[in-house]
């Protein structure tokens, strides 16, 4: 039978955690640590009695201490959803130009199953130089290309599946399988959540639909369901059955609540260290908290019309996905932890899975995403939050330089190479690293992994990728697995 219990950092010098406490004294160390061990039921509250001690606690959700300094503070995710193609945006190929149409023989593996070769479906839009760093963007993000003195291009990312599924498991919990706990249960683990009346781990989702695999791409796997991603909506209530019924009188619902929190930390205190139940009760005050603070972070009334014209809202191209950016610029400015967002859903065009008429599907999506993604790089730095807040933005693999089909211009998965990109929260601007070959088919120069990604993200958090863990089926389980994984340091400033 499984128990689960917490690791906040795995082991202390080759030291238990008790050790670590005892060797470093009376000092505020070992106070912290003193701190984050009771936390986790390996040590007593030093309070007047056990039934004080839980009604106290500020619960799993409490800010715990990173391991050492953070370069951010919040990670927004900017995810789009079906695979957005590398070299028709960010990857400059000029070896294809006037290669259209012409049979290479290059190794690929898709959708379609593993290929030999194919026809080349040479870049459907031009590339120019921009910013001090000459960086070549595609005329698909004019607005991004503004910035990209702000951002870091990661141009060799390697994926174990071409599958979107299994794609978007790994790219948001680091495994191919279900079950594991999402990128933001991690940092919300670890971390804890600034504000105690919002959600650690935010997601929004496209109007036409979330991704495949649904809820399992923010599940908190074999956490406590406290540390998972909490979907809001745009429009209306941010939360489904946030509020309670309009028929109840005034200060029934507290004392319900009230009543169950009792009975929960009686139990407790007979039951110290039971996760479940101390996220239950942290889930129960949490729902009663946002009923006013998730409304008020949501309502862009006091947002100035400059503001909501800079992200498109006022737009029908660009507002749902605007909306969504601006909301994430608020959410952060509130303590949330971590904020994905995803252009994409449902399946064919409604997302960036270009399998048909690559113009159509790319120009739909980015038209839809580069002038909000623009402006909230703007605001994120011009209101000082860039510094500390770190942006991310790709899909869950890119597209293959050959056609699909016999006709068409659709590219098919590609998961041997890709691009991703991240600005803020401490990464150097105007840098890119990594190369794919001259076609874009596969990385060839400094390869990596999406657990490369993951490690430099826990790592600009403060969080150490190879200590942070949570012990579940015997095991001490890491978001980046068993092996040690090296954050990409030569883009950290």
């Amino acid at each position: 039978m499984n128990a689960s219990r917490s690791s906040h950092s795995g082991n202390f010098c080759g030291r238990t955690r008790r050790e670590f406490v005892w060797e470093t004294g009376c000092g505020f160390g070992a106070a912290a640590l003193s701190s984050m061990l009771a936390s986790d039921g390996l040590l007593p509250h030093a309070s007047a009695s056990p039934a004080s001690q839980v009604a106290g606690s500020a619960g799993p959700m409490a800010v715990k201490p990173p391991h050492f300094a953070p370069k951010a503070k919040t990670v927004i995710f900017l995810f789009m959803y079906g695979g957005p193609s590398h070299i028709d945006t960010f990857d400059h190929k000029p070896a294809m130009k006037g290669m259209d149409g012409k049979t290479v023989d290059v190794k690929t593996f898709g959708r379609g199953g593993h290929k030999a070769g194919g026809r080349i479906v040479e870049p459907r839009w031009d590339f120019a130089p921009h910013g001090e760093c000459g960086k070549m963007v595609s005329t698909l993000f004019p607005n991004v290309a503004k910035h990209v003195d702000d951002i870091a291009f990661l141009h060799s990312l390697t994926a174990d599946s071409p599958i979107h599924g299994s794609a978007m498991l790994m790219m948001n919990s680091g495994k191919i399988l279900s079950g594991s706990p999402a990128l933001g249960s991690w940092l919300t683990y670890g971390l804890g959540s600034e504000n105690q009346n919002m959600p650690g781990f935010v997601v929004m989702l496209d109007p036409t639909g979330g991704p495949i695999s649904g809820a399992k791409n923010w599940s908190s796997g074999y956490m406590p369901a406290t540390y998972q991603g909490t979907v809001f909506r745009t429009e209306g209530n941010p939360i489904l059955d946030l509020n309670p019924p309009s028929d109840f009188p005034p200060g029934l619902q507290r004392r319900l609540i009230d009543s169950i929190q009792d009975a929960n930390r009686r139990h407790l205190v007979q039951h110290v260290g039971e996760e479940p139940l101390a996220s239950r009760i942290s889930s129960y005050e949490l729902a009663y908290r946002m009923q006013s603070a998730a409304p008020e972070a949501v309502d862009l009334s006091d947002e100035t019309e400059e503001t909501l014209s800079m992200y498109g809202v006022n737009n029908p191209k660009t507002q749902a996905f605007g909306k969504r950016c601006l909301l994430a610029r608020r959410l952060a400015q509130r303590g949330v932890r971590f904020i994905q967002l995803y252009s994409g859903g449902a399946h064919n065009d409604d997302n960036w899975d270009a399998h048909g008429d690559l113009e159509i599907n790319h120009n739909k999506h980015a038209g839809a995403t580069d002038q909000p993604i623009a402006a909230l790089l703007a605001d994120l730095k011009r209101t000082g939050m860039l510094d500390e807040t770190l942006v991310v933005w790709g899909g869950e693999f890119g597209r293959q330089p050959t056609a699909e089909y016999a006709n068409g211009s659709g590219r098919d998965h590609n998961a041997y190479g890709f691009t991703m990109w991240m600005a803020g929260g401490g990464i150097k601007g105007g840098v890119s690293y990594g190369t794919t070959d001259e076609l874009g088919a596969a990385a060839v120069e400094n390869p990596l992994h999406v657990r490369n990604l993951h490690a430099t993200i826990l790592h600009q958090m403060g969080l150490d990728p190879n200590h942070l863990s949570y012990f579940y089926g015997g095991l001490d389980q890491k978001l980046v697995g068993v092996e040690h994984v090296r954050p990409i340091h030569e883009i950290i400033a």
